[in-house]
């Protein structure tokens, strides 16, 4: 076949979106131009490789397996270039970084303090939930994983690098802004907001209200730690979310700290990977940056 990298990476990226538009502006090409080198590929392939349904296109039997095979093929050439680096003693390259939510509040801060030293390491960041960054993990999708609970059920490494303090907020005007001391069962008597199950501060919560025998009532559960800011400053309910996710709203007086007792709930960030992964030179950096730095950094 005479099929070229980069018609597979125009193939890669339409298969990703599944939009010869989004992957066009993605690549800095013209629509027109993705399209004409997409025909070409499926010209040396010898079969369709997407099918087009009303105004949407997918991806055929073909497609599918020569995304897989990009997929491995790219990975290779990823894995090519760090040892060429590595033999070279140069730190560049790609960062694959998943985190979960709540942690790109922060992360961002993290990587930028460490391209300062590093500037020829690119960062590609996914932002996702818990069960996605489990799945992702699983997979071996990235180098390094940020997460606030480390999972039981894969063979994983997993280093604290950062305190991650659970804390209870309010808006302003709530009842008990103010009150010192407030019991688990006073609380468990509010509107509770949440986050999905699989979160890991709801997994925290429910674990520290199991401990103490107080049910704790969820009427409403929101998929994301904007959402649920937005509701408690509403006066919707009160929420238990990271600090580090609340930072911008606590100075602006937007959302208050509740006193309640057992909490802060002391947990902290873990930077993780498989146990039998090798870690690259990139990865390797990155990783003791993280345990050096990121108290100082934050």
């Amino acid at each position: 076949m005479n099929m070229t990298l980069r018609q597979l990476t125009l193939f890669k990226a339409v298969a990703q979106h599944l939009s010869f538009t989004r992957a066009a502006a993605e690549l800095f090409l013209t629509q027109p131009a993705v399209s004409i080198q997409i025909k070409q590929l499926e010209g040396h392939v010898g079969i369709s490789l997407f099918e087009q349904i009303g105004k949407r296109i997918f991806l055929t039997d073909a497609g599918h397996q020569l995304y897989e095979a990009c997929e491995d093929i790219f990975a290779r050439i990823d894995s090519l270039e760090q040892s060429l680096n590595e033999l070279q003693g140069t730190i560049k390259g790609q960062l694959r970084l998943s985190v979960v939510t709540t942690a790109a509040y922060f992360a961002p801060y993290l990587f930028q303090s460490f391209a300062k030293h590093y500037p020829e390491v690119h960062l590609n960041l996914s932002v996702t939930n818990r069960n996605n960054i489990l799945e992702r993990l699983a997979n071996n999708k990235d180098d390094l994983v940020i997460m606030g609970q480390v999972p039981e059920h894969l063979q994983v490494t997993a280093h604290q690098f950062l305190p991650n303090p659970l804390v209870v907020l309010a808006s302003p005007q709530h009842h008990l802004v103010n009150q010192d001391r407030i019991s688990l069962i006073q609380l468990s008597q509010e509107n509770i907001l949440v986050r999905e199950v699989g979160s890991g501060t709801r997994l925290a919560v429910e674990r520290c209200f199991a401990a103490n025998n107080v049910e704790l009532k969820t009427n409403i559960e929101l998929g994301s730690n904007e959402a649920i800011k937005q509701a408690v400053v509403a006066g919707l309910g009160i929420s238990v979310l990271s600090q580090h996710s609340a930072t911008l709203e606590l100075n602006a007086g937007m959302l208050k700290l509740l006193d309640v007792e057992h909490f802060p709930l002391r947990r902290h960030w873990y930077v993780a990977h498989l146990t039998e992964k090798k870690l690259s030179l990139v990865s390797r950096t990155f990783l003791e940056f993280l345990l050096k730095e990121a108290n100082r950094v934050m």
